[in-house]
């Protein structure tokens, strides 16, 4: 049996003992990211806004197939949040209808969830009525039969078949009048992966359903936070782990309406984004702090760019007189007299190693 075809399937159940521990590392992490973004300088804050924002949409279309322009989404969402750090890129139709229903769902996210405005969203995502080469029914619900199906022509799998559709526009009723209860019972995370489960469960469109579901759990997720500056991005994490994704979602909607292994593992996934993010966040603090300390510090061009790759986040390996070298185009003998008066002036030390010919150095450590 599929859930929906349990009686009261919408009466979702769940282990409360088993999500207990998850639930509140999940609370922690949003508390303490939002808190660590405080810290940030409204450039930076900008841009980690703009860095998130971009993920969620660039991974959720990734997901499903749907490759989009990297500086053209962010070149749309700097230009609708009116960010200082605009990014002159001309952007298409395609890109722009994705990005304006991302920032609905986050920048509106009180709004009530209509009919009306999922329709929108869904024309957003199909504004030439087509998806591919199949013209597909648009800003309404299906009106056939909809399964998830994977495998080469002839040797297809089902993984999924739907609600009928007959009984979608009833359904969804019932859907978002729960999900625009502002009195519903449940914890908002719980609420968050319950509204994303619901929603891909009935698969109320021909297509775009998946990448809808996300980003409905994306408002929700703004809810619970109750802000619209958005510091993570869940569609980046659940890219990451996208077959478990569709591995619980599946096990899921073949079970009964006790969700509990869906909603561990949602918690997960959020729990990795929020974490991934307070680490980038401490980074170009520390980053920040760093850069700070050179004040009235004197350096030649070749430390400067040397000290601008180590603190840019994408160094990898060591560092030793042979690559500052080679990266620097100077001599050994020059890198190392650079590497040494660096650590005169308290920015380089050495690093501990077992043994070995080569010297190794990091950026000194605050004490």
């Amino acid at each position: 049996m599929y859930i929906y075809e349990y009686e009261n399937w919408t009466h979702f159940t769940y282990d409360s003992k088993e999500i207990s521990a998850l639930l509140e590392n999940c609370h922690i992490a949003q508390g303490r990211l939002l808190s660590k973004m405080e810290a940030l300088g409204l450039s930076q804050k900008e841009d980690k806004i703009l860095e998130s924002i971009s993920a969620d949409v660039i991974k959720s279309s990734e997901i499903e197939g749907f490759l989009l322009n990297k500086e053209q989404v962010r070149s749309s969402i700097a230009r609708r949040l009116g960010l200082q750090k605009q990014i002159a890129v001309n952007t298409d139709r395609n890109v722009d209808a994705v990005v304006e229903m991302m920032l609905d769902a986050t920048q509106n996210y009180e709004k009530p969830l209509t009919k009306e405005r999922l329709f929108a969203w869904h024309a957003c995502l199909f504004p030439t009525g087509y998806s591919g080469m199949n013209k597909i029914e648009v800003a309404q619900y299906r009106s056939g039969a909809m399964q998830v199906v994977s495998g080469a022509i002839g040797m297809e799998k089902v993984h999924y078949e739907a609600p009928a559709a007959e009984k979608i526009p009833k359904e969804m009723e019932v859907f978002l009048v729960w999900l625009n209860n502002e009195s519903k019972s449940g914890d908002s995370l719980v609420n968050a992966a319950i509204a994303h489960l619901w929603f891909v469960t009935l698969h109320p469109f021909e297509d775009g359903n998946g990448r809808i579901a996300r980003t409905i759990s994306d408002m929700m997720l703004c809810r619970s936070d109750r802000t619209n500056l958005r510091f993570y991005s869940m569609s980046n994490q659940i890219s990451l782990d996208k077959k478990n994704y569709y591995n619980v979602l599946e096990r899921t909607q073949h079970g009964s309406p006790d969700i509990t292994e869906w909603i561990v593992w949602f918690l997960g996934c959020l729990q990795k984004a929020l974490d991934a993010s307070y680490v980038e966040t401490e980074n170009v603090l520390r980053k920040y702090s760093f850069r700070q300390s050179l004040s009235g510090i004197q350096l030649n061009p070749r430390q400067s760019l040397m000290l601008e790759k180590l603190t840019d986040g994408n160094w990898f390996g060591v560092l030793n007189s042979s690559k500052w070298a080679k990266i620097a185009k100077c001599s050994s003998d020059t890198a190392l007299r650079d590497i040494t008066d660096l650590i005169e002036k308290g920015l380089l030390e050495k690093v501990p190693t077992a043994g070995g010919r080569s010297t190794n150095y990091q950026l000194r450590k605050e004490e």
